[in-house]
């Protein structure tokens, strides 16, 4: 779950239905984004920026998170 994205629009007394017909898209698709189960293309990203005043990278934290594979494969030499 996204919490800030649900948050932000809780603060707002908004519904998914009332977010979906302000940006242009469904209401299964802020459903979708607000669970995790779908990723904002740029667009719709920028969209829900403007329209919150907030950051996309604290709306969507699990897309910018930076994971760094710390384990080598057998035999290969690290890249540093």
């Amino acid at each position: 779950m996204r919490i800030r994205l649900v948050q932000e629009r809780h603060l707002r007394n908004l519904t998914q239905k009332q977010v979906a017909d302000i940006l242009g898209v469904s209401e299964v698709y802020i459903r979708k984004l607000e669970k995790g189960d779908a990723n904002p293309g740029r667009k719709t990203m920028l969209k829900l920026e403007i329209f919150y005043g907030v950051r996309d990278r604290e709306l969507f934290p699990d897309i910018f998170k930076v994971d760094f594979d710390t384990k080598c494969i057998e035999g290969e030499m690290p890249l540093s």
